[in-house]
């Protein structure tokens, strides 16, 4: 699971900073449900499923006024270290300029979704 969403990331990462318009990633309901939550976010322009290889994932980046939409992406769990959040630890959160995604039991979800679904879980990524 933590593969797939780390090769994701140092992707988005890696493409945003050497300027590329969109690039290539294998598709699963994993990435999938990343890249949601992303373009929901407004991260990403968008992505969709090539035509001419139907195990690939086309992802468009997204730049704002010439930078790019995402500043880092910040890893937060590690195999080594697990940290669990409970519904009244996800309210003193501050996440006003940043975006929390979590691994919970109903699958990845923003911190917005987990308090508004009373779900707690594991943090694996801040985005900014």
């Amino acid at each position: 699971m933590l593969n797939t969403l780390w090769t994701i990331s140092t992707n988005l990462k890696n493409n945003q900073i050497s300027r590329r318009d969109f690039f290539f990633q294998p598709k699963s309901k994993l990435a999938i449900a990343f890249l949601n939550i992303l373009w929901n976010e407004g991260f990403i322009l968008g992505y969709k499923i090539e035509n001419s290889d139907s195990s690939l994932l086309k992802i468009f980046l997204k730049y704002r006024n010439g930078n790019p939409a995402i500043n880092s992406i910040k890893f937060i769990f590690k195999p080594s270290r697990n940290i669990y959040y409970s519904v009244p630890q996800l309210w003193k959160l501050a996440t006003k300029k940043s975006l929390i995604i979590f691994s919970t039991s109903k699958g990845l979800m923003t911190v917005h979704e987990c308090k508004k679904t009373q779900t707690g879980g594991k943090p694996l990524f801040i985005i900014k």
